[in-house]
């Protein structure tokens, strides 16, 4: 009999076998991970809208508020993957039995990015592929991560190296393309890298290396406002080099756009090579006038806030010309205050006064593989059909640029790229149609080294920690 206050003891029921847990059902709901979702989110954004990864990141780092050490992840899985893209996908093929382009494009994204994390960084494999797994889960649900996880584990059976002693041409005989498996280019940039530098030994592998590193930050100061050694004081930077304006940061500096400088505008964001390029438009003699210059292709406003700021100084003005009215606006912004007019307009054919001016930058639009560090996904996006468009289009602007350019005036041809039909094609070609004079521009890079038997100029990532630009100067 049971006593008061006491359940009376029952038999325990027969042993049953529990149904053993599917093995893509989580314990519990996978942790918040904010610095690899904003880089599959990028990566996504960069697939589906053709976007650059430089601009959306920032903008989803600072709206998701992600800083620190979560920004740099979500920095460093971003851009790594887009440069890495081609090597990446040529790995995945490997791994899938069906052609990528019948993979689910967000599944594709996750591949990348864990790819990548296995392959180049130092997260363990077991971290890569359960991240990966766990964003497909909160995404798609558990159907697709037995596929996701089962091809990340076979990449994760080769290191880089291996994979490249795999899938690489043999170095003997295409050794251009043995450097551009190597160095995650496509052949066709890896072989104009290896035209303009004359050589498809170890200058180009260096070459090749160095576009495939993420690039320090360079700010520009701006002139009569702040010295590059206040601005150094003022961000942490280091002087640069070669730049009076320039300042160079560590490239885990996080978004410069965050930077008081920048946001008070004594500063502005500009690669090193760029300054150098606008500067250069500005050292020749010229008789005369010296107060009318012209940025004839001045979107979106960087190298028109220098000119215009160093306009300034000596009571001169600066014209700006932009074709698309959105990048006019971004000129507006970035040089209010400066003596800078801004006409909305095609560049070859502005409505401006001919023979009117008494300095010209012809910045033309271009390829942009001199600056494949800073916009990584351009390598894979860029075909080599583009460049004859291009060139067409380059020609044309030199050529109005010429005729808006005063007797005994300089203009700049730029181009951030060193693909000879871009640079030394479009000029020798203008050249021999209008009859004007090139300039040894070298004279008008001071203590730049390494550049070659001019008279033009060819910057490096390699040789002078720029990105790639190139810089002919005529007169008329």
């Amino acid at each position: 009999m049971t006593q008061p206050g006491k359940r009376a003891h029952r038999p325990s029921r027969p042993g049953r076998a529990r149904p053993p847990r599917r093995p893509d059902t989580p314990e519990r709901p996978p942790t918040e991970d904010p610095a690899r979702r904003a880089a599959l989110d990028t990566l996504r954004a960069v697939r589906a809208d053709d976007a650059y990864a430089n601009l959306v990141l920032p903008k989803l780092l600072r709206d998701r508020r992600i800083s620190g050490r979560d920004a740099a992840l979500a920095t460093e899985l971003t851009y790594g993957t887009c440069r890495a893209m081609g090597l990446i996908d040529d790995i995945l093929a490997e791994c899938i039995d069906r052609p990528l382009s019948k993979v689910e494009p967000f599944l594709l994204d996750s591949l990348r990015l864990g790819t990548y994390q296995l392959l180049r960084t130092r997260i363990p494999a077991h971290a890569a592929v359960a991240s990966t797994v766990d964003m497909v889960r909160a995404d798609q649900g558990p159907r697709p991560t037995g596929f996701v996880n089962a091809v990340l584990r076979k990449v994760s059976e080769k290191d880089e190296s291996a994979w490249l002693d795999q899938l690489a041409p043999d170095a003997t005989e295409d050794p251009v393309g043995n450097l551009a498996a190597r160095n995650a280019h496509p052949r066709w940039i890896a072989r104009a890298f290896a035209d303009a530098l004359g050589t498809t030994g170890e200058e180009l592998s260096d070459a090749l290396r160095a576009d495939d590193e993420r690039p320090a930050v360079h700010l520009v100061a701006r002139p009569g406002e702040v010295s590059a050694e206040e601005l150094a004081a003022m961000t942490g930077g280091d002087v640069a080099p070669y730049s009076p304006y320039g300042v160079r940061l560590d490239a885990g500096a996080g978004d410069p756009g965050d930077l008081d400088p920048v946001k008070e505008k004594l500063a502005g964001v500009q690669d090193e090579g760029s300054q150098l390029c606008a500067l250069a438009l500005t050292r020749p003699e010229v008789e005369g006038s010296d107060l009318r210059w012209l940025d004839l292709c001045a979107g979106p406003g960087g190298k028109a806030a220098l000119l215009g700021a160093l306009a300034a100084i000596n009571a001169g003005t600066l014209d700006a010309v932009e074709k698309a009215p959105h990048r006019a606006k971004l000129i507006e912004r970035i040089t209010s205050g400066l003596p800078v007019k801004i006409h909305v307009a095609d560049g070859r054919s502005p409505g401006l006064e001919v023979g009117s001016y008494d300095r010209v930058l012809v910045d033309a639009p271009c390829t942009g593989l001199g600056a494949l560090r800073r916009r990584p996904e351009a390598r894979w996006r860029r075909q080599p059909s583009d460049v004859g468009d291009l060139t067409r289009l380059q020609s044309a602007l030199l050529t109005s640029a010429l005729n808006l350019v005063r007797p005994g005036g300089v203009v700049a041809y730029v181009v951030c790229s060193p693909h000879l039909a871009e640079t030394i094609g479009v000029v020798s070609d203008v050249v021999r149609r209008t009859g004007v004079t090139p300039i040894d521009a070298r004279e008008y890079f001071p203590d730049v080294p390494d550049l070659g038997d001019g008279p033009y100029v060819q910057l490096w990532p390699h040789r002078h920690g720029t990105d790639a630009m190139f810089c002919a100067l005529l007169r008329r």
